[in-house]
């Protein structure tokens, strides 16, 4: 019993220590499946943790009313990555642009987008023809389930995507299955911009497909005064699929990776590969360490592939777009005013525009593209229409470039208006106007819409008209404007010929008088920007000051220190957010 009993106090502690060891075993069996699960199991957790549209990264982009991709959450191409680039950006010859718009021109001009919303059945709707061609790879990743589950739980967001989507999705889908690319390509502006024609971000993308001018001009988009063609609905998705094929053959096929390299730049995605191979690791996208913002924007496009696979399957229902085309091209062959060729269209401006948003003014550009972007139920009373119009009546505006020498008053006088009126359609405060400087002028009478006061403050009645005088005018350039002579006006106003004119002086004017149609302007403001100014947020780099920020985006120092509350004396800090409000014809205005 004895030697029983001192047997059993030998075996308790190695029958403690087997429990214990036991105990640590299934504990790290535990940690090693939590680790490994794709996604949190606490449904309750805050929004903002499962909401790849938080954007909690330090480059978040801003989201305004409408839910534009603003500032997207990485410029697509930085400074650095395509330092080897630009030079080949900046060298190509305006031929070549030539050929790229006639590209544009010439390639497939019937199709874009679907309209009614009321539309019905498998067989007519854009998204089961877009199921079908889906081709990318099916990953199950956490990074994956957590975008998929932020989009389940904001139906109203992708109704608004959807719709904003209709003009143009038939189009782009139409030209992805030209190419033979998987049709995920063409859900790729849902996150680049939600199909938002006027984003414009921090990192100066612009457009759906949100390219930056460098980029833009790499693949042959135009760039200019009257042309941003990264807004462009045709060009840009030409230029957008171009340069996915492009990374698509640069990363041997690998579809993941050439679209990391759309977001980051292609010298980003390769240098992490090379980080990889040193190192001996795999380098698929999964493997490599990239920006935030990349990782996170991969997996959002496959997430928006999966809501589009299987809506149901999230809870979501996606607004019907009718599979037939909604848009087609119509050739203008010169510039044409956008008020005249809406009212030809029997439209408004604003449609217009939002289906044609490559035009950065009130008109197409000069040399082109010669084109509209219409519904199909439009487009024929339009081209019979407009190929009716005489040449006076599709211009009623010119850009006059400022040379050594000119003055106000001289520019005024050959265009027969008013330095009053130069003053006020191009904001010059005084009388200095610079050479090289651009003017816009009214060159005939057009009556815009909306009926604006007119300018020279012209009273008709009857068959008189009451000129209200304004600075710089005199009794010549009177005559000269409304087709009278001197003598007239000197005798219907009880005046000599060298009497001096004041400013607000009231001069008596009979229209028709010496057989000439007087030249008389109807608006009150030059023509009309093409969007309102957008709220960006931008990140203080290192070695940025506010001079170098307000070069960058055409603002001025003053409107920085006011938009951010900044002091005389403040610097900035490596890090600081700002906010600006830029015109998106920023990048244009040089041009």
């Amino acid at each position: 019993m004895e030697y029983t009993n001192k047997k059993k106090l030998l075996l308790l502690p190695l029958l403690v220590t087997g429990i214990m060891l036991g105990g640590c075993a299934l504990h790290a069996q535990r940690q090693t499946a939590v680790r490994s699960s794709p996604v949190a199991t606490d449904a309750k957790g805050p929004l903002q943790d499962q909401n790849p549209m938080a954007f909690t990264s330090e480059d978040a982009p801003v989201l305004d009313d409408s839910d534009t991709l603003l500032n997207p959450p990485f410029p697509k191409l930085s400074d650095k990555t395509w330092l080897q680039d630009l030079a080949a950006s900046e060298t190509a010859s305006s031929s070549a642009e030539d050929d790229t718009s006639q590209a544009d021109d010439d390639a497939d001009a019937s199709t874009d987008d679907a309209s009614d919303d009321d539309t019905n059945g498998e067989d007519s709707n854009l998204w089961e023809r877009i199921r079908q061609g889906f081709s990318l790879p099916e990953q199950n990743n956490g990074r994956i389930a957590r975008e998929t589950r932020w989009f389940s739980h904001h139906q109203q967001y992708l109704d608004r995507v959807a719709e904003r989507a209709q003009p143009y999705l038939h189009y782009i889908v139409t030209q992805v299955e030209q190419r033979g690319m998987p049709s995920e390509l063409a859900l790729l502006p849902v996150v680049e911009s939600a199909f938002q024609p006027y984003a414009y971000s921090s990192g100066r993308a612009a457009g759906i497909w949100q390219f930056v001018p460098a980029t833009g001009r790499r693949f042959g988009l135009k760039l200019n005064w009257w042309y941003d063609g990264r807004r462009d609905i045709v060009a840009s998705t030409r230029a957008a699929l171009d340069y996915l094929q492009y990374l698509h053959n640069t990363f041997d096929g690998d579809w993941l990776l050439a679209l990391a390299a759309y977001n980051s730049g292609e010298g980003t995605v390769l240098k992490a590969m090379r980080h990889n191979r040193r190192r001996h690791r795999p380098t698929d996208f999964w493997s490599l360490h990239l920006p935030r913002e990349t990782e996170q924007y991969v997996p959002r496009l496959l997430a928006v592939r999966n809501i589009v696979a299987a809506p149901e399957k999230v809870g979501i229902t996606l607004k019907p777009i009718a599979d037939e085309p909604y848009l087609t091209r119509v050739k203008i062959d010169s510039q044409l005013d956008l008020a005249t060729a809406a009212k030809l269209a029997d439209m408004n401006v604003e449609e217009l525009r939002q289906l044609n948003p490559g035009f950065n003014r009130w008109a197409t550009a000069p040399n082109g593209p010669h084109r509209l972007l219409l519904p199909l139920d439009k487009a024929a009373i339009f081209a019979t229409q407009v190929a009716e119009l005489s040449p006076k009546d599709r211009v009623h505006w010119v850009r006059h470039r400022v040379r050594r020498g000119e003055t106000l008053g001289g520019i005024a006088h050959h265009y027969r208006t008013t330095i009053r009126v130069l003053r006020q359609l191009n904001k010059i405060r005084g009388h200095l106007i610079r050479a090289g400087h651009y003017l816009v002028i009214p060159i005939e009478d057009h009556s815009r819409n909306g009926g604006m006061a007119n300018l020279t403050k012209v009273s008709r009645h009857h068959h008189k008209a009451v000129h209200t005088v304004a600075s710089g005018d005199n009794l010549w350039t009177l005559a000269r404007r409304y087709g009278v002579t001197v003598k007239q006006l000197c005798y219907w106003n009880h005046l000599s010929r060298h009497t001096l004119l004041r400013p607000g002086q009231r001069i008596v004017v009979k229209l028709g008088a010496g057989g000439i149609t007087p030249t008389v302007f109807h608006m009150l403001t030059a023509p009309a920007e093409v969007a309102k100014p957008r709220k960006i947020t931008y990140r203080v780099r290192r070695g940025d000051s506010l001079s170098r920020i307000s070069h960058r985006f055409k603002v001025t120092i003053r409107q920085l220190r006011r938009w951010n509350g900044i002091k005389v004396h403040e610097y900035l800090q490596p890090g600081q957010k700002l906010t600006l409000y830029v015109a998106l014809t920023a990048d244009s205005e040089r041009g």
